[in-house]
């Protein structure tokens, strides 16, 4: 229901009640800068490109943190406005050590490359000291902590502790010294941090890195996303399958994923290098004096049939219970599930997914 309008860049359009300016000027399709928002997450207003001019006011105001009201007449790009991003983005980038960086970092690792290349703001106008100091030391295998690029946008901490309900990182210090951290200054692995990749996802720098996703970044070949639902549990968590060729090098959430909304386990963002693992089995295998040997199709489902019912007659029905993989498509799932609940007439079928 609409609470009122106002005027956006001379157009009047409606807004809802609890809607800002930003919300109300996105749904308008009005390309506002930032690179502290994040949809998920309560808004912020700390990097100030997003600001816009409302008449009447004196300075401009942060859109995403200041709520639509009726009446309002709002400017959101002016040569004003254009002057004052350019300037922030250029003050930004003096302090980082490089903004182009590999987008096998993160899903949004590109953010503050694309609006630096947008407003032409790489020029060096801005030189000094640069803040941030990457913690090498932390040689987990999934997120590297190259605070060297960090803008203190803080959305990594902010997508830990509204998100996921973690705090495993947090802000330390002031100004120049500012430094995204665990508690104590410790390893992320000693901290609560339980490697779900959403820091990594929403930061718009790269500073928080897909070390799994890095270790592709020469592989050679053309980078496509695949939509598709992770197998690990029952959620139906939505992803996109990054792949170079018919490798898969990446994983990211989606974050318009009706169950998920850009969330992940561990499990479902990094634990993917089953899928092309040399130690896959590529044909069946059966048991022969004691060692496992190959076998055609064939044999394997024979000697499985017998065994199923060698075990049926001697010990019935309630003896047969089934585990199916949580690695397995979901196909071979509901018919591990038809097996036993159709074939014997039990319920004792279960799943090693336990995300």
């Amino acid at each position: 229901m609409s609470a009122g309008h106002i005027t956006l860049d001379g157009r009047e359009v409606e807004f809802s009640q609890g809607e800002t300016i930003y919300q109300v000027a996105r749904r308008h399709e009005k390309e506002i800068p930032t690179l502290c928002y994040d949809d998920r997450l309560d808004a912020f207003g700390g990097c100030r490109l997003c600001v816009v001019q409302v008449e009447g006011q004196r300075n401009p105001v942060a859109s995403c943190t200041t709520p639509a009201t009726d009446g309002m007449v709002v400017s959101t790009s002016n040569e004003t406005l254009e002057k004052h991003r350019k300037t922030l983005l250029e003050l930004v980038v003096s302090e980082n050590r490089e903004v182009d960086v590999d987008p096998m970092r993160g899903l949004a690792s590109q953010e503050l490359a694309t609006l630096v290349k947008r407003y032409e703001a790489h020029d060096g106008r801005f030189q000094g000291r640069q803040s941030g100091k990457s913690f090498e030391e932390d040689h987990n295998p999934f997120i590297l902590r190259d605070y060297d690029l960090c803008i203190s946008c803080y959305r990594c901490v902010r997508v830990c502790a509204e998100q996921e309900g973690d705090y495993a990182i947090s802000i330390a210090n002031r100004g120049f010294e500012t430094q995204i951290t665990t508690e104590f200054g410790n390893m992320l692995k000693d901290s609560e941090c339980t490697f779900c990749g959403q820091c990594v996802q929403t930061c718009p720098t790269g500073a928080l890195a897909d070390r799994k996703g890095l270790r592709h970044a020469e592989t050679p070949g053309e980078t496509n996303k695949t939509r598709t639902i992770c197998a690990y549990c029952g959620v139906g968590c939505s992803v996109d399958l990054v792949t170079k060729g018919d490798q898969i090098v990446s994983v990211h959430p989606a974050l318009d994923g009706p169950a998920n909304k850009g969330a992940l386990c561990v499990k479902g963002q990094f634990a993917y290098d089953f899928v092309g693992h040399p130690e896959r089995l590529t044909t069946p295998l059966v048991r022969k004096e004691g060692t496992l040997v190959p076998a055609s199709w064939e044999e394997a489902l024979t000697r499985a049939a017998e065994g199923f019912k060698a075990v049926e007659q001697e010990h019935g029905r309630h003896s047969i219970y089934a585990i199916a993989s949580g690695r397995t498509p979901s196909e071979a799932c509901y018919l591990m599930g038809k097996f036993v609940r159709a074939g014997y007439g039990t319920n004792q079928v279960d799943n090693c997914s336990r995300a």
